[in-house]
């Protein structure tokens, strides 16, 4: 770097943040890692994901990022009990963690706030509220079930889905939430669901940026070979077991196809772990469906490298990020044409399916299948493409990129100049929170 460059000041709020995981966890450790390569960042997070951080950092560091580490009174713990505790647990929490922040601003001076995790766009950030340019998001959560489709859903789902509806109607309402929309001088969107929902509430410029990405040296590990048999084909697919996941189709669609010789791997846990081998046994299938559970991020990629094709159906999504990896890995993707996977996939790398019916998704993702298995070369071709697509598109290193070029336009402020870095005014320690630790290593 140049001694004359110039550098923002950052505090990046991130809830979920934790290195070599995926999902919202590895959200907000690969932007907060990445926007260290272009400014001097500070990231307030849980004081839970404190010891996967410290080990990180001590075998790789990270110059330019400190972590504030900060967690409500332990009597609120009694809160964090299933989905509905958990994002209760998370609205105090934000409310908390402003004030850490407008402490943690009166010292450092920040240029602007990001919120980066949760990343769902029906809760508030009250980083909004701090006297600077604020950027909120990639953020999701616009997307809802189809009504046809909630009627194969647990008695349990169909109540999850009509709490969710509830509380995103609900939370609308929260001048709180509307007050974040209003005040982010741009809100990134996942999927074009979201964006209108951020601009019913106000705000001013919204912009659309998947959440996924994949790290260069993952991108390298990915060595699939390209293989063109029409035998022992390996079907995949990764996720949380829960009913919104789809899994049910997808298993109907495999049962249609006919492909005795296929096999069918899913990857995960979750409450309708049994309702879905129930289902295998109807089906008959249960020789070729294998369910591998909960596994490593390591080992999750491994199997990736191994199989032939993912099956996405999740039913409302905002990210997608096994589909990123699958097409990083040269695997054609077949997916639904909803949220996050429905933006990500394009017809030149994998096959989006209509969501319109469940009869019809069946039937569609079953047709799907068995074309990607009797044309090996076409399914060679949607795997080269996908590859090329990811390198050229969905780095988290070009995510950086997009992401300061959105810092830049946000702010007007003076900034220091990068010979300021490593400053002791700036380098201090003593920052309003017991458990700040300073991981800048120059």
């Amino acid at each position: 770097m140049s001694e004359h460059r110039k550098i923002f000041h950052v505090l990046i709020s991130a809830y979920a943040c934790e290195p070599h995981k995926g999902s919202e966890p590895g959200v907000g450790w690969n932007i907060a890692k990445e926007m260290a390569k272009h400014c001097k960042v500070w990231v307030l997070t849980r004081a839970n994901n404190q010891e996967s951080i410290d080990q990180e950092i001590d075998a790789n560091p990270i110059e330019n990022i400190h972590f504030v580490f900060y967690d409500l009174p332990i009597f609120f713990l009694k809160l964090k009990r299933g989905q509905i505790g958990l994002q209760l647990y998370y609205y105090f929490w934000q409310i908390g963690s402003y004030f850490v922040a407008r402490k943690l601003h009166q010292s450092v001076k920040f240029d602007l706030a990001h919120h980066v995790t949760f990343v769902k766009y029906w809760a508030p950030s009250l980083m909004a509220l701090l006297p600077i340019p604020f950027l909120w998001g990639p953020v999701g959560g616009g997307e809802s079930t189809p009504k046809p489709f909630t009627q194969e859903f647990s008695r349990y789902g169909q109540i999850y889905e009509r709490f969710r509806d509830w509380a995103k109607w609900f939370s609308e309402k929260d001048p709180l939430v509307r007050l974040t929309a209003q005040r982010s001088r741009i809100s990134l969107s996942t999927t074009p669901e979201t964006a209108q929902c951020l601009t019913r509430l106000g705000a001013s410029r919204v912009e659309i940026l998947t959440q996924c990405g994949i790290g260069k040296t993952e991108l390298e590990n990915f060595a699939h070979s390209d293989r063109l048999t029409q035998n022992n084909i390996i079907f995949l697919s990764i996720g949380n077991l829960l009913h919104l996941k789809g899994f049910h189709l997808s298993l109907k669609a495999f049962k249609m196809t006919k492909l005795k010789q296929a096999e069918y791997w899913i990857i995960g846990d979750g409450p309708e772990r049994h309702r879905l081998q129930d289902l295998v046994h109807t089906l008959d299938i249960t020789r070729q469906v294998h369910f591998l559970g909960r596994l490593s991020h390591r080992d999750t990629l491994s199997k990736i490298n191994s199989c032939d094709i993912l099956l996405h159906p999740s039913l409302h999504e905002s990210g997608g990020g096994v589909c990123v990896e699958a097409m990083a890995a040269g695997i054609p993707v077949i997916c639904l044409d909803e949220g996050g996977p429905g933006s990500l996939v394009t017809p030149a790398v994998g096959i989006k399916i209509p969501i319109l019916h469940p009869h019809q998704v069946i039937k569609d993702m079953s047709e799907a299948m068995v074309d990607l298995v009797q044309f090996p070369e076409h399914r060679l071709r949607l795997g080269q493409q996908g590859k090329e697509y990811v390198t050229r598109q969905l780095t988290w290193e070009k995510k950086g990129h997009l992401i300061f070029h959105y810092y830049c336009q946000m702010t007007d402020s003076h900034l220091r100049p990068y010979s300021q870095l490593t400053s002791p005014s700036h380098a201090s320690n003593s920052f309003p929170c017991n458990q700040y630790l300073s991981h800048l290593n120059r």
